[in-house]
């Protein structure tokens, strides 16, 4: 076994690598760029080694700076978590020549699974099932348009390089596939330095389920069961779930027998994940190869209740596998939502800043959470915008999700916008409780953008009852602190009208300590608490049923949220109510003859000049932020009158770039 790893990542999956080993007594380095001088992965290592600026391209992604760092170190291997060098075969390689272990596959499987058109090659050799499509590099735009008619719309634009929702494009015509193209060769570029790309059919209905394998050095090979990874949003995961209410026994078999045969056919050892694209009739079809350890790794150890971290360590290390595939167990069911800085109601734009506030759920047997982050530390521009993982388990998939809708409620995040609402209406929606899912679920189901319409209050007169105890709880302290005034006394008017986003809701409150009476319209409310005033979480019994509310002092009322959902509440006297009626709404300003930035980031291109006429649809400019494109579009025809910022520009969220006449 090791005694010193270094691990070439950051966030989440540094700190999650660093977990196993601290139980193994394994010491660890972390390796940092400037932008990381004070992440969490750097505090909680053994050892910590700068190398280089923030942009990874110059830190995280130079392959003779770690190796360096190892020697520096004394660090005996090397894991790579995902993303980065994790399926580079050079980085194996360096490595091997300097006598130090990778935690993963040989050079030969990297290079044979990770380039995703050799891959299908190699796929359809060892007879798994593969998508139809075409099976080389394209040269350019032109010739991507023929190969596409040729296999029939739509098809699918992928970088060969690809990975994480990057390079890859839906084309469902001549056109989308000469733009989308262009759009996959230059994010392929500047993620992967690899702009091939390929073209293949694109399976309507599709469900994205994925078989999660570990190999040793000695021959033996485990499917240790699925997930189902069908709720993506631009081809990135979003919720993943362990196993697949999808599949049935044979089917499971079938694709773990399949990865399996894939596996063995470059003598694969370490964990590694074989993708497939399932359609409705439960037939499957080889997607690619994931060499290295998958971001929704968790569900799967919940389920089967090994470490997958620590099996690659000990495989790295020589070690056989410790169990057959007759030992592996299925039991429970585990969801996975991935927390991201980003503003769901903006097109879900990144967000980046500091983490004001950030409380975790409680973690135990039915939560866990795997983040990089901690409250006062930062979202930075440089990188994935993820926030934490957050998985819930239970019995049977509906308590999986119970207890994650209920810990999506207790996550408490502030500073930067975070995609929690969305998660928790994905959590609510009926289709995805009934399992009926595909790849489209979001696009079909959220087909205008998302927006708070999506989040009613599941029942107003609960979410007004807690408003009205929150502030009879805080008159209370009031009532009851020292140094008043002599003759001074409190009154609590137990009649009261709650505005609840600008909506009124009348209501009688009674009761004090910890147990609360409100009466909505002749239907009675008990609401039992020990909140105080300052908490964040409003953890309560609503008729006997456990809740947990979000509270934020908002100027003289309070900000709730709850189930995803937001809401502005005031509580006022029945006078007052009457009085605030009568207030005007502020109008919002009128930005109608500008293109604002939606986000931080650098500004790509311009497509047009001052004077220049445009129709609505038109390409105006190209914001890149977190390695992705962003392409910004006119909504309206119109003229350019002014250009406020050029190709090159540094953005700020909301700056002008472009004033119309």
């Amino acid at each position: 076994m090791f005694d010193k790893i270094l691990i070439a990542n950051r966030g989440e999956i540094a700190c999650r690598v660093i977990r196993t080993c601290k139980r193994l007594g394994i010491k660890t380095v972390a390796v940092y760029s400037e932008a990381d001088a004070d992440a969490l992965h750097v505090r909680q290592a053994d050892e910590k080694v700068l190398i280089g600026p923030p942009p990874s391209a110059q830190s995280y992604l130079q392959i003779d700076k770690i190796v360096a760092a190892c020697k520096k170190t004394g660090a005996q291997a090397v894991h790579p978590g995902y993303g980065f060098l994790s399926e580079k075969q050079e980085f194996q390689k360096a490595l091997a020549q300097a006598g130090i272990a990778f935690i993963g596959p040989d050079a030969l499987a990297i290079h044979a699974m990770g380039d995703k058109i050799e891959s299908k090659k190699l796929a359809q050799k060892a007879s798994v099932s593969t998508v139809p499509g075409y099976l080389a590099a394209i040269p350019n735009a032109d010739e991507a348009v023929k190969i596409a008619k040729k296999i029939g719309y739509p098809v699918m634009i992928k970088a060969s390089a690809g990975g994480g929702g990057k390079g890859m494009r839906i084309a469902n015509n001549d056109a989308e596939a000469h733009e989308g193209f262009g759009s996959a060769t230059n994010e392929a570029k500047a993620s992967f330095a690899d702009d091939r790309v390929f073209i293949e059919k694109y399976i309507e209905e599709p469900r994205h389920i994925e078989i999660q394998l570990i190999a040793d050095g000695h021959g033996n090979c485990l499917y240790l069961w699925e997930r189902e990874c069908s709720i993506q949003r631009r081809h990135q995961k979003v919720i993943e779930e362990a196993p697949s209410p999808f599949l049935d026994a044979k089917t499971r078999k079938a694709m773990g027998e399949q990865a399996v045969a894939l596996a063995k056919a470059v003598k694969y050892k370490s964990a590694g994940t074989v993708e497939f694209i399932v359609d409705k009739h439960r037939k499957f079809y080889f997607l690619e190869m994931n060499t290295r350890l998958q971001v929704e790794h968790p569900v799967t150890e919940l389920i089967t209740g090994l470490d997958l971290v620590e099996l690659m360590i000990r495989v790295a290390a020589g070690e056989k596998l410790p169990l057959a595939q007759k030992d592996v167990k299925l039991e429970g069911w585990a969801v996975e939502a991935r927390l991201y800085a980003e503003d769901p109601f903006r097109n879900f734009l990144p967000s980046t800043g500091r983490l004001v506030k950030y409380r975790e759920p409680k973690p135990g047997p039915d939560v866990r959470v795997d983040t990089g982050v901690y409250e006062g530390g930062e979202i930075s521009m440089f990188y994935d915008p993820m926030i934490a993982k957050l998985c819930a388990y239970g019995k049977t998939r509906n308590a999986a999700i119970s207890r994650m809708r209920r810990a999506l409620d207790e996550f408490y995040v502030r500073g930067v916008s975070h995609n929690v609402p969305f998660l928790a209406a994905l959590m609510a929606h009926p289709r995805f409780v009934a399992g009926n899912l595909t790849t489209n679920f979001i696009a079909e189901e959220f087909k205008g953008g998302f927006t708070a319409a999506h989040l009613p209050p599941r029942d107003p007169a609960v979410l007004a009852g807690v408003a009205a105890v929150v502030d009879r709880i805080q008159a209370q302290r009031a009532a009851a602190a020292a140094g008043k005034m002599s003759g001074h006394v409190r009154l609590m008017q137990d009649n009261c009208v709650v505005m609840l986003n600008r909506a009124p809701v009348a209501l009688a409150v009674s009761g004090g300590g910890s147990d609360f009476v409100v009466d909505v319209a002749g239907r009675r409310i008990e609401i039992e608490t020990d909140w105080s005033p300052g908490e964040p979480l409003f953890h309560a019994k609503v008729d006997l049923q456990a809740i947990v509310v979000q509270v934020d002092a908002v100027g003289p009322g309070w900000r709730l949220i709850f189930e995803g959902g937001q809401a502005e509440v005031l509580v006022l006297t029945p006078r007052q109510a009457e009085l605030y009626a009568l207030m005007p709404v502020k109008a919002a300003p009128d930005t109608s003859k500008f293109l604002l930035s939606p986000m931080p980031g650098l500004l790509a291109s311009v497509a047009v000049t001052e004077g220049q006429e445009i129709k609505a649809g038109e390409a105006l400019a190209v914001v890149e932020a977190m390695k992705m494109e962003n392409v910004l579009r006119a909504v309206r025809d119109g003229t350019v009158k002014t250009l406020h910022a050029k190709a090159g520009d540094s953005l700020r969220v909301d700056q002008k770039i472009i004033e119309f006449a």
